[in-house]
């Protein structure tokens, strides 16, 4: 009953965080073609427009920052893979369980922690681009810290559950390899 309950809550929490991966994926492509627009505008058309720059950064900020925990599920983060390649299922189990508690959730949870005043003192002023013709939602861009944190925590805590029921015999853990879209 109760390793039913945490499988379902485990394949939730992959879920959702599949889901904002696969979503946030398609940033990339709309980055590679604002870039090439703001490349071709400047060196064909001689114009060049702050929005469309400081795009860029916003898009790379929700790329990086949105799907980490995306990566995090499919196992895509470095590591020092040095033993951990030629552990046992259970061994693995017990080094992400440890690795999950010590350092994934604390570290985290640290980050959230610090840049929630960060945040909301940009979203009381409203804060814009310091350039006038700029994006001015700076306060969602430093938002993404804080979507960051709370994602990487929810698949910090499904893997912690995928370890435990490693342990528990209720699952394999599997070397999940990226999906190419």
């Amino acid at each position: 009953m109760i390793i039913s309950f945490l499988q379902k809550l485990a394949r939730a929490l992959d879920s959702f965080s599949e889901a904002t991966g696969r979503i946030i994926s398609w940033l990339t492509l709309c980055l590679v073609v604002m870039q090439f627009a703001i490349v071709i505008g400047h060196y064909i058309f001689h114009v060049g427009e702050i929005f469309l720059q400081e795009s860029l950064l916003y898009m790379h900020s929700m790329i990086f920052l949105g799907a980490a925990a995306y990566t995090l599920r499919h196992n895509g983060h470095v590591r020092v893979d040095v033993f951990y390649c030629h552990f046992g299922e259970k061994t693995k189990a017990w080094v992400n369980l440890l690795g999950t508690l010590f350092f994934l959730l604390p570290v985290a949870g640290f980050i959230g922690w610090m840049a929630w005043p960060y945040v909301m003192d940009s979203w009381q002023s409203l804060e814009g681009s310091i350039e006038s013709s700029g994006i001015q939602a700076v306060y969602l861009l430093k938002s993404m810290i804080l979507f960051f944190a709370v994602t990487v925590l929810l698949q910090g805590f499904s893997l912690l559950l995928h370890s435990v029921l490693t342990l528990c015999d209720a699952e394999h853990l599997s070397e999940e390899k990226p999906e190419t879209l």
